[in-house]
């Protein structure tokens, strides 16, 4: 009975807080944690990441169709997890492609802020729970919000406002089109990668030409 109170506990704990992330943006993620730790170990400075949430009025709409486009294109066609691109994925792999991720923006959202990095088969069990919570309680565009206020940008840098302020000396409010898409390519790397660099040139066509339906996208491109 203990521990049938105690997982009930467990199940129903993170509600309170993603409620509560419906008005207000984390001041602080497990991901921000893990990076200050890092840091701290390995004696570099700052050990606090930038770090400086704003509102969606704050940010270019660019930034949101450029981050859909490259990350998460069919974001208002699912619940949390995106079974069509997963099975897209797993498709690729049997054809003897490279096993792409196939995390959706909702699912990053909940690993950032309430997990740790790994591929444990209970790391996955308890994102993919957060991750329909995530979805049950907030809309579609407060996610997006906390997605772009929370997201990894660059070294040390954490959301739009901060990586835009690092890289292009200049608020995410004032970013190009072809400046937002840049931004957008660096996600899967943001420590490594640059906005223009060579990879982010590459990519930045592709992002641009999918930028035309990204956002909102709430049906099948035919």
């Amino acid at each position: 009975m203990r521990i049938a109170r105690a997982l009930l506990l467990l199940a129903v704990a993170p509600i309170p807080l993603i409620l509560l992330f419906a008005v207000i943006n984390p001041p602080v993620t497990m991901v921000m944690l893990g990076r200050v730790v890092q840091r701290v170990g390995a004696g570099e400075r700052p050990y606090w990441p930038a770090h400086t949430p704003i509102a969606r009025s704050d940010m270019t709409p660019s930034v949101r169709r450029a981050v859909l486009a490259s990350e998460d294109d069919r974001f208002y066609l699912h619940n949390g997890i995106d079974f069509v691109e997963l099975n897209n994925a797993l498709d690729r792999r049997k054809r003897g492609g490279k096993l792409r991720g196939a995390s959706t923006l909702t699912q990053q959202v909940a690993k950032n802020i309430f997990l740790w990095n790994g591929r444990s088969f209970i790391r996955k069990g308890m994102e993919a729970y957060l991750t329909v919570l995530l979805e049950i309680f907030l809309t579609k565009e407060r996610l997006l919000d906390l997605y772009l206020n929370l997201a990894e940008w660059g070294p040390n840098q954490f959301g739009i406002e901060a990586g835009a302020q690092h890289h292009f000396r200049k608020s995410a409010s004032r970013l190009t089109r072809d400046e937002a898409a840049r931004m957008a390519a660096i996600l899967p790397s943001p420590r490594k990668w640059s906005p223009r660099g060579p990879i982010a040139s590459r990519r930045v066509g592709a992002i641009l030409g999918r930028m035309q339906y990204a956002a909102p996208r709430t049906e099948e491109v035919k």
